[in-house]
């Protein structure tokens, strides 16, 4: 089983290293705030011939779910400009968050919006990386935060492909029981092809997104490790306490999930 981290993007093969991962996970621009197509890096071909499996995290700031035309039509730009780059650097997948709707909104609108998302990019030769939607922690217009949305969400999107990206922090924080969602999300979505494998600072059902370390916070970890076990897919950690937590949370998966 490969076990990496997010981690800074400056030098990610040297923080892989650093944690003794076997994968990265990072940002290819600011995540709040960039909406620019991200630049060619310098050290691609060596991402691209590393051993280290390289993962990258669309901005939080691409939302193809909402009803306003001036965040989704750039967000689908965004979007298609960060596949391309993150096939540059040899990536096995872009995560992209679920989106949601504005208040008011039917959020009907919002699954449709990621259809027609996905069947644009489909005409012009579709995403140049595998596309990983993440389930989300919060928002109660939101399209990936509770299983009943995702599946409505599935139903729009599932005939292209689309991979999906299970956040154990985000369900958690979403009101979403950890002991089957493996199951359940399979039921939904066929597959898991990524695990962020997080703790979480807030309580069941908090709406709040902020993650903790393994041993730490509200999840119990044997929890987080049931789920890794059963999904069976690659691993991110996003905890905190840099090169020293993390390293701890792959070493507690590596010890705990038995593979």
């Amino acid at each position: 089983m490969r076990i990496g981290a997010h981690v800074d993007p400056t030098d990610p093969l040297d923080e892989a290293a650093l944690r003794k991962a076997d994968a990265v996970q990072f940002f290819l621009a600011d995540p709040q705030k960039d909406w620019n197509t991200p630049q060619p890096r310098a050290d691609a071909a060596r991402l691209r011939e590393s051993e280290v499996d390289i993962y990258i995290h669309a901005p939080y700031v691409i939302n193809l779910a909402t009803t306003n035309n001036r965040i989704r039509i750039p967000s689908r730009k965004l979007l298609l400009g960060h596949a391309t780059a993150a096939a540059a650097v040899g990536a096995k997948g872009l995560i992209v968050h679920g989106g949601h709707v504005n208040a008011g909104d039917d959020i009907a609108r919002g699954f449709d919006n990621w259809r027609k998302a996905f069947a644009q990019a489909a005409e012009s030769g579709g995403h140049d990386v595998p596309v990983l939607i993440e389930n989300t922690a919060g928002g109660d217009n939101a399209c990936a935060r509770r299983f009943d949305n995702l599946a409505r969400l599935w139903d729009a999107v599932g005939e292209y492909d689309v991979g999906f990206c299970l956040d154990t922090c985000h369900a958690h924080a979403g009101g979403e029981d950890l002991l089957d969602i493996v199951d359940r999300v399979l039921a939904i979505t066929g597959r898991i092809d990524l695990i962020h494998a997080n703790g979480s600072k807030d309580a069941f059902g908090s709406g709040r997104d902020r993650h903790e370390n393994l041993a730490s916070g509200t999840i119990d970890p044997q929890l987080v490790v049931a789920v890794v076990r059963a999904a069976g897919a690659p691993v991110i950690v996003e905890t905190p306490g840099g090169v020293d937590g993390q390293a701890t949370d792959i070493g507690y998966l590596r010890d705990h999930v038995g593979r």
